[in-house]
């Protein structure tokens, strides 16, 4: 390797994108509207049309893969099919299949991918909520009320022992139960239903093949509607970025009970022929060895991961020549969403890439939300810059609206939702007067003058608060600016504040490092952070470090991996009143 070839300079390796493409209407008020006016494929229009397409063109192509002792139990594009269609049988002699959706409580892993697409065949939608709702320590309150939103008309379980707590709430009294393991009596095991015959899929574009809840992370969650089309077009949207032969070959995480798991990774892989290795790795640290493994054995085309494990990432690339020489093989394209990465980890990753391989790999993000299926506008073009949201997918406009001294970002295409379940009048004022879904987030452009370098997320709208002088807290920004300046001694961070004089950080320490250790590093970053700082709103006035992880049954870290600040405020009340006493209490570090 050259030893004077620079990060910054060296070349990009081919991520494969097709060119750019941009429609610009510029309104009188300063408002834009931007379309991608390349034009996608709309040959499968149901979930299951490109299983069947896969099975016939490239049959024994691995579809899904998860772990099976020190080796991978594999799943062909054929096999998928054939079982697809036996477990449709199943359903259809329990007789199931009907407009009520199967309730699914279970991890990542090939059988949940299985009976998902099994019931969407016969036009039955599948609702997979957070393995949370149902295992060991699960608030049923959750669940409860997610059953009263969807109303299902039976239960996929993965493993009914695993999950007695969930199928105990009252709530599931009387639904028909199928037992991927260790069924109780009354359940139906899995390999019952799959003996019984074949069935052809039977599904229409229109209609509804998921629901998905929303996070809940200011109130109690919505079921998002995902049509057969709006899924399949949203898959066919991101394939139309690409100029590329080749099925990407991923290994991922995040759960298929949120639209970026389930749809944007699991579907897209399904409609690209692509091969999905099932990683039950989880980017916290200490929990986070699994895909460490996994990406030691498989060298990923394409890598998508949360930013927390992105940071966890970063370090392991460094200290371990071999996981990078097997991680930078072949991967052509490193992207991160479900909240900002910060550059400093980005140029990390990309730092070891130039030193293993001499080329740096193209590094972005996608952005949307589940209502939006979920990709609305991604980083399509060779990219090391983070905090981009992007450019409009194919097919996809976005309206950027003045609003408080911002651009609030809002999306029509034909892949976001037609509404919510059962919620007539929360569908619809979810658009505004022009058809657009109103995300509550806001935008600004990369570069003023060149519309085509991106845009750049700009804060949620709705998770920024005030102080009591009227300062707005950009909460996101300042979240990625303090971890960055702490580093690695602390975890994630929850920025508080609202009504108060000053801006306080909850840190959640690095468990691998003493206490002394974090509060070192964190007296020392947000000193530093505070120097650069502008105004009350940016800078630090306390911190403390809490005790112990995230909660993951309160809800407090979500299924994707990042924090939902409002619920974390809530969840820590104490805390907080404590990080803002007079005087300080001696674990509260305050900062001038």
């Amino acid at each position: 390797m050259d030893a004077e070839l620079r990060t910054d300079t060296a070349p990009f390796r081919d991520p494969r994108y097709g060119p750019r493409r941009l429609e610009i209407v510029e309104r009188a008020d300063g408002e834009l509207i931007l379309t991608n006016p390349t034009p996608y494929s709309e040959a499968h229009l149901t979930t299951t049309q490109s299983l069947a397409h896969w099975a016939a063109v490239a049959p024994e192509r691995t579809w899904l893969a998860e772990r099976s002792g020190e080796g991978w139990r594999t799943l062909s594009f054929s096999e998928a099919w054939d079982r697809v269609r036996a477990l449709a049988a199943g359903l259809r002699e329990l007789g199931v299949t009907g407009d009520q959706p199967l309730l699914i409580l279970a991890r990542n892993n090939i059988d949940h991918a299985l009976i998902a697409y099994a019931a969407m065949s016969q036009g039955m939608p599948v609702a997979p909520v957070s393995p949370q709702y149902g295992m060991a320590g699960a608030n049923l309150a959750r669940l409860a009320h997610a059953c009263q939103v969807l109303r299902p008309a039976a239960v996929y379980v993965e493993d009914a022992a695993l999950f007695a707590q969930g199928l105990s709430a009252d709530v599931l009294a009387g639904l028909p139960v199928i037992a991927g393991a260790n069924p109780r009596p009354g359940d139906v095991p899995l390999e019952r239903l799959a003996a019984a015959g074949s069935a052809e899929p039977t599904a229409r574009p229109e209609q509804h093949a998921k629901y998905l809840l929303t996070s809940g992370s200011t109130g109690l969650p919505k079921a998002v509607i995902n049509t057969h089309r709006s899924m399949s077009i949203n898959a066919a949207q991101i394939d139309a970025c690409f100029v590329d032969p080749d099925p990407p070959v991923m290994v991922h995480a995040a759960p298929w009970s949120h639209s970026l798991g389930g749809n944007a990774i699991l579907h897209m892989a399904a409609r690209r022929g692509g091969t999905v290795y099932i990683d039950a790795g989880q980017p916290i640290a200490g929990r986070f060895g699994e895909t460490i493994r996994n990406l030691k054995d498989i060298a990923p085309t394409y890598q998508n991961m949360v930013p927390a494990a992105w940071m966890l990432f970063a370090e392991a690339l460094e200290a371990d020549d071999a996981l990078a020489r097997n991680f930078f093989f072949r991967v052509r394209l490193l992207q991160y969403g479900g909240a900002a990465l910060g550059q400093a980890y980005a140029d990390r990753i990309q730092a070891v890439a130039v030193r293993t391989v001499g080329e740096r790999i193209s590094f972005g993000s996608g952005y949307g939300a589940t209502e939006t299926g979920p990709t609305a506008a991604n980083v399509h073009w060779p990219n090391s810059r983070m905090g981009l949201m992007g450019l409009p997918l194919p097919g996809t406009s976005v309206r950027l609206l003045p609003e408080a001294g911002k651009l609030e970002f809002r999306v029509k295409g034909p892949q976001v939702t037609i509404g919510y379940l059962n919620q007539p009048e929360l569908s619809a004022a979810a658009f505004d007067d022009e058809g657009f879904y109103r995300l509550g987030d806001a935008a600004r452009l990369a570069d003023p003058d060149d519309i085509y370098a991106g845009m750049v997320f700009d804060g949620r709208i709705s998770e920024n608060f005030k102080l009591v002088s009227g300062t707005f807290v950009m909460v996101g920004d300042l979240r990625i600016s303090a971890l960055n300046a702490v580093g690695s001694a602390v975890t994630d961070a929850i920025v508080c504040g609202e009504n108060r004089d000053s801006v306080g950080l909850l840190f959640y320490p690095n468990p691998t490092l003493s206490r002394n250790e974090i509060e070192a590093a964190v007296r020392t970053g947000l000193t530093a952070f505070n120097a650069r700082a502008k105004g009350s709103g940016g800078k630090v006035a306390r911190a403390m470090v809490l005790a112990d992880p995230p909660d993951v049954h309160a809800g407090e870290i979500t299924d994707k991996g990042y924090i939902a600040q409002s619920l974390a405020r809530t969840h820590r009340a104490a805390a907080v009143e404590r990080l803002f006493a007079d005087p300080a209490p001696q674990d509260v570090m305050v900062f001038s």
